[in-house]
């Protein structure tokens, strides 16, 4: 039943975090901002909680979704059909999130396996795209650590099956899968393969899963056939207990099969699904997101884009994909966008692939990488809870810019096991790895400081984000903090500092007792 609009009179300089990841550059939401959001069914392809914070202690949660507007001094709350709570946990931004996650979506005390921290990523997509191979695959692998890049979690992408529904290797494409992962084993790769909930229609799969009534229907019960970006498909009914048992069968099958380490769990985003969709157990879009992430608390390597109110699991969340750019579609969307992620419950999580995931910039004729992007694209990854290379840095890059791209990696695998130690304390407490500095020091107009970030509370990091560039200034919050250069400054301050090419600013907070 739907529920009467809340409002809430937003108090002297209060500012508001929350809603859905891809908004991340907008926030925080000022009193006069306009922001408006429908979470209902639109999370802007990447995370979104039912979730707002202030810096000033309150919040608002709801176990659906709602619609919300920050405008003319006011927070209105609208479309409600469940009880939104709210109310105030102290002063503080920190405090409104420690409050809300460990009311309304704890931590289980778990992470996703340690690997992810320590080592970096791989993906498959925008060196192959729908076009891998066993042998590409080979070597890809074997070029990474020919180049001096270290081993670590290699996900083979989209397109390695015959059809999608049908979960097994293509035997064309990998004559001989098994032997192809016994040798990414034996290079020093944890493996993972690219899933999505769509099913081809025709294929001999759409055919027994009809049959079963394992697919979305329509009101006259024929299978949904939707558009989504590989082109046109059914959709399984995940919340048909004997389908989700058939593709988690499936998946086991591949692990005990082929000896494969966990999945990348794609698509799933409510935009796929309609309110008046056909299902075994009346859902909603929404939810439809929400039963697809819990997929993935079955598998210690798993990764999402896509998710709703899974905040607190141990499951990893990777921003949606970037472009190819500085701006606030590229590489000025990392940071923003990051700490949105923790704030929202998903500390466990991945910027886009390093140089920009999406692969309609690779095969546009004007096509050029910026060799100085992608490497500050490397740089602004490095000290992410997680990284994840794609395009090759070797085949892009001049061997100077390839260099600083195995720098950066380098310094994230020595960084590995501090960031192993955010983990497990985020696996306990729900705390983001990646943390805003309002977050860490409120009320000192930090709040708009969107170029840097903590990880934990003892290192900032400052990555340059401007083209061409060589300087930046950075902001210090309270303390002594000693840099990567070996220089000291005491806090709070803001500091211009050299940041040519070859320098990733970052900054070990002492032991130090502040006397402001």
């Amino acid at each position: 039943m739907k529920q009467e609009d809340m409002v809430l009179h937003i108090l002297p300089d209060e500012l508001w975090w929350g809603g859905v990841v891809n908004d991340g550059v907008r926030m925080p939401f000022s009193s006069e901002s306009g922001m408006e959001r429908d979470l209902n069914g639109h999370l802007a392809y990447n995370q979104g909680s039912p979730l707002l914070l202030s810096s000033k202690g309150r919040y608002v949660w709801s176990e659906e979704p709602f619609k919300f507007e920050i405008t003319n001094g006011e927070l209105k709350i609208k479309g409600m059909t469940d009880v939104v709570h709210s109310g105030r946990s102290g002063e503080s931004l920190r405090e409104a999130f420690l409050y809300t996650s460990q009311t309304f979506f704890p931590s289980n005390g778990t992470i996703p396996d340690k690997r992810f921290f320590n080592v970096p990523q791989y993906n498959t997509w925008m060196e192959m795209s729908y076009d891998c191979t066993q042998q590409k695959v080979i070597d890809y692998a074997e070029a990474i650590i020919e180049n001096g890049l270290p081993p670590g979690v290699l996900m083979i992408d989209d397109n390695w099956h015959v059809d999608y529904g049908i979960l097994d290797f293509d035997s064309r494409r990998f004559p001989d899968a098994k032997k192809m992962i016994e040798r990414l084993h034996e290079l020093g790769f944890t493996v993972m393969l690219w899933v999505s909930p769509f099913i081809s229609p025709d294929s001999s799969v759409y055919r027994a899963l009809q049959r079963k009534g394992y697919l979305i229907r329509e009101g006259n019960s024929r299978p949904v056939i939707r558009e989504w970006w590989n082109g046109f498909s059914a959709i399984l009914d995940l919340t048909h207990p004997e389908a989700e048992q058939w593709f988690r069968g499936e998946l086991d099958n591949l692990m005990q099969s082929y000896d494969i380490d966990g999945f990348k769990l794609d698509a799933g985003d409510p935009e796929y699904y309609a309110s008046d969709d056909v299902t075994y157990r009346t859902t909603t879009p929404n939810e439809q997101s929400e039963i697809w992430a819990q997929l993935g608390l079955h598998y210690r390597f798993n990764e999402y884009r896509a998710c709703w109110k899974m905040g607190g699991q141990p499951l990893v969340q990777r921003l949606s994909d970037k472009n190819h750019s500085w701006g606030l579609d590229g590489l000025r969307s990392l940071i923003p966008n990051g700490l949105a992620q923790g704030l929202l419950g998903y500390a466990f999580n991945c910027p886009d692939m390093v140089g920009g995931g999406q692969y309609e910039d690779l095969i546009r004729p004007d096509f050029k990488v910026d060799q100085e992007l992608f490497v500050r694209y490397a740089q602004c990854a490095a000290l992410f809870p997680m990284m994840q290379f794609s395009t090759a840095p070797w085949r892009v890059l001049d061997a100077k810019h390839t260099a600083l791209c195995i720098q950066a990696a380098q310094l994230h695998v020595e960084m590995g096991e501090i960031i192993e130690g955010l983990a497990i304390r985020a696996g306990i407490t729900g705390e983001p790895i990646m943390r805003h500095l309002a977050y860490m020091y409120p009320h000192m107009g930090y709040e708009s400081v969107m170029d840097e970030f903590l990880l934990g509370d003892l290192i900032l990091v400052a990555p340059v984000l401007e083209q061409g560039a060589t300087r930046r200034t950075i902001v210090f919050p309270p303390g002594e903090w000693v840099g990567d250069d070996g220089s000291v400054v005491l806090g709070p301050c803001k500091l211009d500092v050299e940041a040519q090419l070859e320098r990733l600013p970052w900054y070990r907070k002492r032991n130090y007792q502040c006397s402001l």
